[in-house]
């Protein structure tokens, strides 16, 4: 089959998704697809250098010319949300263009990065299936439900235009696709309350790649040498961004209400806009070790390092999506502490893995009960959960690759 996947970004861009698209490239080219993607020029983390280099690569080929990357030009990305906006419509335009041109496609791929995606690509398959006078599939990727993100974020309120332009994109997204492939079922259930026939949702979990994510004996953890970590303490690790979502200034309070017990440590590996705030207010604090955020290559090292694990996020925000990390803590056999909205896919996964206790977001007192009651019943440095267990038979990249590769080509 010829697969067309229109992408607003795509390597050597990095976004959450990256990885998860090269991975079921790699898959569909393995089961005798071919790929064809078109995207903009790169813009973001990339240098001048660089975006200069792919200005130049207009049409690049790989895996023996299964995978054809179809590259335009487009403005460089600005912080500015209008602008932002603008450069959005520019690149669906010229994706457009040029999706519209392509010959013998028999599916049509996208995601959900920016909201106009996904309309963009039910446009553009039934332009095609004009065009060829047969059914060419849209298969729609939601990762990020909008407009329900920007109201749990604060950047519209329901009944506002904005929402009302966004719920109209996505409720015409929803009708032009074919299958819409969810990552959790609390999207799942957003989308049947709107009316969204059951039989057009796939739920398929974002995966893992186990073999790059293992647990590690603190004896043998590099970190602890490293940042002079004792190893005998009960250790407390948040791994991410302190901004405004993530609702992380609760692990310093969670901190500054656990400085009598000498012997939990917090280790926190931070990021984002308010962590240069978060290093400040934690110099008056003793049992705090921050320090920024480790490469990926070390996340085996960072997730393996604590008795237990940190999730935090902002009240409200929790039914927005599933952190990624949270399979990564438990492919470590680490157990995992959250402070999130307990109606989340989260808490229930927490739950049903019995890997660890979810509590209601920004309630400090109740997380710190939530630590004392492991830091009774743990003794430092030794698990005996086996959570990775849990993400093998739910999130490995294996089967999840394999599922997203059937849905999207119709195989059994």
């Amino acid at each position: 089959m010829n697969l067309l996947f229109l992408d607003a970004y795509y390597e050597p861009e990095t976004i959450a998704y990256t990885h998860l698209e090269n991975d079921l490239i790699v898959e569909l080219i393995a089961d005798g697809h071919i790929v064809h993607v078109i995207c903009p020029t790169p813009t973001r983390g990339v240098t001048d250098e660089e975006r200069q280099k792919y200005q130049r690569k207009k049409i690049e080929k790989k895996y023996d010319n299964r995978l054809i990357i179809n590259r335009f030009w487009a403005p460089k990305e600005k912080k500015n949300p209008l602008l932002r906006a603008c450069r959005y419509f520019w690149c669906n335009i010229r994706t457009y263009q040029r999706a519209i041109r392509q010959n013998d496609i028999d599916v049509v791929f996208s995601n959900s990065t920016p909201p106009t995606q996904g309309l963009l690509g039910g446009t553009v398959a039934q332009k095609l299936s004009k065009r060829y006078g047969k059914k060419i599939r849209f298969v729609y990727n939601l990762q990020d439900i909008f407009p329900d993100s920007l109201v749990s974020t604060g950047l519209a309120r329901i009944g506002s235009l904005l929402w009302k332009i966004g719920r109209k994109i996505e409720d015409a997204t929803y009708k032009k696709a074919d299958e819409i492939i969810l990552i959790s079922q609390g999207f799942k259930n957003n989308l049947v309350a709107k009316r969204v026939p059951e039989e057009k949702i796939n739920v398929i979990s974002n995966w893992i790649d186990l073999s790059t994510v293992y647990p590690i004996d603190r004896k043998e953890n590099r970190l602890i040498k490293e940042f002079g970590i004792d190893p005998g303490k009960f250790l407390v690790v948040y791994a991410g961004n302190f901004g405004a979502a993530q609702g992380a200034d609760i692990v310093l309070k969670l901190a500054k209400e656990l400085e009598e017990y000498k012997d939990i440590q917090f280790v926190i590996f931070g990021g984002g806009a308010y962590f240069e705030d978060a290093k400040k207010k934690s110099e008056n604090l003793d049992n705090i070790i921050i320090k920024g955020l480790m490469p990926q290559e070390r996340v085996s090292e960072v997730y393996s390092l604590g008795d237990v694990a940190l999730i935090t996020c902002k009240k409200g925000l929790g039914k927005a999506g599933l952190p990624s990390k949270t399979w990564s803590i438990m492919a470590a056999n680490t157990p995992i502490i959250a402070s999130f909205d307990m109606d989340s896919d989260l808490a229930d996964i927490i739950k049903n893995a019995d890997a660890g206790q979810c509590v209601q977001a920004e309630d400090v007192f109740e997380l710190k009960n939530a630590i004392l009651l492991f830091y009774n019943n743990t003794k430092p440095g030794i698990k005996k959960v086996k959570l990775r267990d849990f993400v093998e038979k739910n999130a490995s990249k294996e089967k999840c690759v394999d599922r997203y590769v059937k849905s999207i080509t119709l195989s059994k």
